[in-house]
């Protein structure tokens, strides 16, 4: 039986389709990785600067 505003597909509220994951199911850790090693080198820049600055 087919109620109004139903569709033969068997979604009748009109979900959307399931959205696929990354090309082999797997995290991305290149970008975080490159991420957290920029974070690093910034905060010892950030260090070595302020040592030099305040050791006059």
């Amino acid at each position: 039986m087919n109620e109004k505003g139903s569709e033969p597909g068997g979604n009748p509220m009109n979900h959307p389709e399931e959205q696929p994951t990354g090309t082999d199911g797997m995290p991305k850790f290149g970008r975080l990785l490159i991420v957290l090693i920029l974070v690093v080198l910034v905060i010892a820049l950030v260090t070595w600067a302020s040592e030099k600055y305040l050791s006059y």
